[in-house]
């Protein structure tokens, strides 16, 4: 876990250990990441392309037989040094852009996500990196397309948007959520660079601001990507997934997460499921002058605090999911990877 040091060249990175690089970036690199701007807060963003690896004729096929998950049919996994792939060349991009990525272009614009993120980052921006866990959980939503066909869902902590991209190739509506305006703008623009994918299947990716720290929903429009009565109408009314990825490093935020999944929970017209995917990283700490996982132990109390609850109202049914869904994304696919569902059910 690594930083650029701000005085580096572009083409003599040297890092910092304050800094955070995700390990999808360090080991399953594409032939080039385009730099094609700084944000808001002078950070490089880059933009790199993850190929999914269905058949084309899948894009069409799946879906058509609910609950029958061999529809989708995969490719053999490429060798780490194959990467990800660039896609055709098309409008929305300068010609530099086009040209750069074009090089690398190899299958059709609904094999290819296109995501915007910056490579390393102050623990605090760790969301505009893609992570792992965001890979897995997307792997995830194309197995279950019978959970999430048709459905509302919500992301908490999307970061760069890639789940919910995937997750509105079969959804109706799909509310991608998570802080800081410079985030939501990337967010929002990823959206925008993979609308061909979620307009294949009918879907709308809406991103929103959702504060794990706050009670309410901003409602203020004065406010970048606050929330309109009818959407948190809709919201309340139709939703009935949840998911997040990567956001349990810290204990105070992952407390906050859990309390708000609970929140939603409680204010949801219909039984949700929350599907959740981390990442067990294992540190060395003076504190034990051991090698500890101390985020991913905080996690699991959490998980069985919440199974625990009893308030008259639900049940949190935690179920751990096995890994061993087809791969259609290009990640390594480590042990440490997991996933969880949490069923909330009415108490009856």
């Amino acid at each position: 876990m690594v930083q650029l040091a701000p005085a580096a060249a572009m083409d003599e990175v040297t890092f910092r250990s304050d800094t955070v690089l995700s390990d999808v970036h360090l080991y399953n690199p594409n032939h080039r990441h385009l730099m094609v701007r700084l944000n808001s807060v002078g950070q490089p963003v880059f933009l790199s392309q993850f190929k999914l690896l269905w058949s084309q004729d899948s894009w069409t096929d799946s879906g058509a037989k609910g609950g029958d998950h061999g529809d989708v049919h995969t490719k053999e996994p490429p060798s780490a040094e194959t990467g990800s792939t660039g896609s055709p060349p098309r409008s929305g991009h300068t010609q530099e852009e086009d040209d750069v990525l074009g090089e690398e272009a190899q299958g059709s614009p609904h094999d290819i996500i296109r995501i915007e993120h910056t490579m390393a980052t102050p623990l605090e921006d760790v969301g505009k990196q893609v992570w792992r866990g965001a890979l897995l959980l997307a792997d995830y939503i194309l197995f279950r397309q019978d959970l999430f066909r048709g459905c509302t869902a919500l992301e908490l902590g999307a970061g760069t948007g890639l789940a919910s991209i995937i997750a509105a190739t079969v959804a109706r509506t799909v509310y991608c959520t998570d802080v800081g305006a410079d985030l939501l703008a990337m967010c929002q623009r990823n959206i925008a660079l993979n609308s061909h994918l979620a307009a294949a299947g009918g879907g709308v990716v809406k991103v929103k601001e959702l504060d794990w720290l706050k009670d309410d929903l901003c409602t203020d429009p004065e406010v970048p990507f606050s929330w309109s009565q009818e959407e948190i109408s809709d919201l309340y009314d139709h939703t009935t997934i949840l998911f997040a990825a990567e956001v349990f490093y810290d204990d105070d935020l992952t407390d906050a997460v859990f309390k708000t999944l609970s929140r939603l929970a409680h204010r949801l017209k219909n039984a949700c499921t929350a599907i959740l995917s981390v990442e067990k990283r294992l540190n060395f700490t003076l504190r034990h002058l051991d090698v500890t996982c101390e985020a991913y132990d905080h996690f699991r109390s959490c998980l069985r605090a919440l199974e625990q609850l009893a308030d008259g109202k639900l049940r949190f049914v935690v179920e751990p999911v096995e890994a061993s869904f087809p791969q259609l994304l290009v990640y390594e696919r480590i042990q440490q990877l997991e996933l969880w569902k949490i069923i909330a059910e009415p108490v009856t």
